[in-house]
């Protein structure tokens, strides 16, 4: 790997700030010279500017594509005869692959660090995770790294105060100038998209909460279909409507090494159907645990559909279903 993952991030983002103006993202500093970039708080960016987002948290190791609503899903190892939409989503389709999923997805784009100070409040994910390194999962996975630029994402409906600013460019071991924060609320295009790129992640956090080696994973690619956003915005229903579309309609692929009876069991055990709290929309599961995600159970965070390619047998391991009725239910009726 070529470059820090926070260096690689940084890469996106500078030539995404030359397109800004036509991404509808907006440049802000902090006071003591923290670049904030607003992709979806007071700034309208639209898909462009989520699927800038996605790859500067996956520190550009995976390619992000949206497929357009009514037209065939993106190509890849899944099976068309398998697909619940036969092949035409009502929906537009936010597709990820990667051959260094876990660097991309564990290392970078997992939103594993929660922000809190007075009233602000977000969920911080990107390759500044790697350079605070303060996560169980780097001791397994590496990847920490001291660089001397970090890129994060906020995931809030504010822009983040100075002491914000302050406390993470401290935290990851950098000047406060050199800290960039790319922030977009969840009732936002550009953050709807983001969140929605997470299917592959979600399967390689499954598989660490299994204590699953990671070090068999060769490739991996996911899809899920991107909900509308609402309107007027509402972020809870915009948490509700982008996780049901990874529970129910994410749609996974890796490429891992091992016994085929032990991937034929991990295939069943991935899936967000392995939890209780399967079958129910999320935010009804979310209001009922009091809006806070770490009172969920922590089965229920998968893709609703597995498929395990062993690459010595070439045999497929599949696990979970797409759930259509709560999808529909969740994104109410199609443009």
């Amino acid at each position: 790997m070529s470059h820090s993952l926070n260096a690689r991030a940084a890469a996106i983002v500078d030539a995404a700030l030359g397109r800004a103006e036509a991404l509808g993202i907006a440049l802000h500093h902090g006071a003591a010279g923290t670049r904030i970039v607003d992709a979806g708080v007071r700034a309208g960016g639209g898909t462009e500017a989520g699927i800038m987002l996605a790859r500067a948290a996956l520190a550009d190791l995976a390619t992000v594509r949206l497929a357009p609503a009514g037209v065939a899903l993106p190509p890849g190892a899944h099976d068309p005869r398998d697909d619940p939409w036969g092949g035409r989503c009502p929906w537009p389709v936010v597709a990820v692959e990667s051959t260094a999923p876990v660097a991309a997805c564990l290392a970078a784009q997992y939103a594993g660090w929660k922000v809190s100070s007075g009233r602000y409040f977000a969920m911080a994910s990107g390759p500044l995770r790697a350079a605070i390194g303060r996560e169980g999962v780097f001791d397994d996975i590496g990847h920490r790294e001291r660089p001397d630029l970090a890129v994060g994402l906020l995931e809030a409906s504010k822009l983040p105060p100075e002491e914000v600013c302050a406390d993470l460019a401290t935290l990851a071991g950098v000047a406060p100038d050199r800290l960039t924060l790319l922030v977009a609320r969840t009732a936002s295009p550009a953050g709807t998209l983001q969140v929605v790129a997470r299917s592959l992640e979600t399967a390689l956090h499954k598989l660490h909460d299994l204590h699953f080696d990671l070090g068999r994973i060769r490739a991996g690619s996911g899809r899920a279909p991107l909900p509308p956003v609402p309107d007027p915005a509402d972020d809870l229903e915009a948490i509700g409507r982008t996780n049901d579309a990874i529970l129910y309609g994410g749609q996974v692929v890796l490429e891992v090494a091992g016994d085929d009876d032990e991937l034929a069991g991990l295939a069943r055990r991935m899936v967000s159907a392995a939890s209780p709290a399967h079958g129910r929309p999320f935010r009804v599961l979310f209001e009922e645990a009091g809006g806070d995600f770490y009172a969920l159970d922590a089965a229920l965070f998968a893709p609703a559909a597995v498929e395990l390619v062993n690459p010595d047998t070439g045999v497929r391991h599949r696990g979970g279903a797409v759930l259509p009725e709560i999808v529909r239910a969740s994104f109410g009726t199609p443009d």
